[in-house]
């Protein structure tokens, strides 16, 4: 036999050779090949889908569209052609309607036993993407205790990125499960409310001027019609008369507000020193009882 029809037999025999069946479809190397490139172009088609629907919807500036829509609207688009790329690669290598029920009931099994919390956050993450009451850019704060910017929303995962630039990756079934705080899904303002204490016998007024003019050192401060700063006498403590200063912080407070509320306290302590109003400190009390020495520690 010619070595040129020793080759086109052996590679008609690799080509066509069943490996093994599905139900009644045999599965071989040509299918598997096929069914790889049709999913390689499937997943090209719908990554260049997605890029252009989010070119076309920002350049329509007539009927501008907010980011939170193009991202919902591009991801499930793209999310529907893999549904339909999936359908045509297994239609391409000859399932039937029995193949498709035995792995739909082995798909059943497996999510009954082990699969059951991914497919939670697939469904949780289509909710997320048609509800829109996440969106990237979103500041939240979780009832685990994370809490940071939404970086990326993804099928399964939602990425939330912390102030210490750490990145924690999120079930997207959490979201829809638990509490969720979302500090800017309809607000871009937050109000904050500071703490601090001054010494008994000190002029409340005095007090409220100097806590008024350490906000408005402070671009954070956001003051109008609507928004006002405010002091408050909130307690009547051991060794202290208790204030907190009202304020309203934009987006930039919103995503940071320990280093806000660190700056605030920062620009209060500076002006009630300017204006020689006393820090109350721990108090110690003395007394002497019968020749002994009763100490009382008061502390705020």
């Amino acid at each position: 036999m010619p070595l040129s029809s020793s080759i086109q037999s052996w590679l008609d025999h690799v080509l066509v050779a069943t490996w093994f069946n599905i139900g009644s479809t045999p599965i071989n190397f040509s299918r598997v090949v096929g069914l790889l490139l049709i999913l390689f172009i499937v997943w090209w088609i719908a990554y260049s889908v997605e890029q252009l629907i989010v070119r076309l919807t920002k350049r329509n500036q007539a009927d501008p569209v907010s980011e939170s829509t193009i991202y919902a609207f591009s991801r499930i688009s793209r999310y529907l052609i893999w549904l339909i790329g999936v359908i045509l690669g297994l239609n391409f290598i000859g399932f039937d309607i029995g193949s498709l029920m035995l792995v739909g009931g082995a798909l059943g099994v497996g999510i009954g036993f082990g699969l059951q919390n991914i497919f939670s956050n697939l469904i949780s993450g289509i909710i997320i993407l048609l509800e829109r009451t996440l969106k990237v850019g979103d500041f939240v704060d979780l009832q685990s205790g994370v809490m940071g910017r939404v970086s990326e929303i993804n099928m399964r995962y939602t990425r939330v990125t912390t102030n210490d630039a750490v990145d924690i990756i999120v079930p997207n079934s959490e979201f829809i499960n638990g509490r969720v705080t979302n500090w800017t899904l309809s607000e871009m303002l937050r109000r904050m409310h500071i703490p601090f204490g001054v010494a008994y016998g000190t002029d409340k007024d005095a007090v409220r001027t100097a806590a008024l003019k350490a906000a408005a050192t402070l671009h954070f401060t956001v003051e109008d019609s609507t928004h006002n700063t405010d002091v408050w006498l909130v307690n009547m403590g051991d060794s202290s008369l208790d204030f907190e200063l009202i304020v309203w912080v934009g987006l930039e407070g919103v995503r940071a507000p320990a280093m806000v509320h660190a700056k605030y306290l920062w620009a209060i302590e500076t002006e009630l020193r300017n204006a020689n109003i006393e820090i109350p400190f721990p108090q110690r009390d003395l007394h002497l009882r019968g020749g002994s020495l009763d100490v009382n520690l008061i502390r705020e």
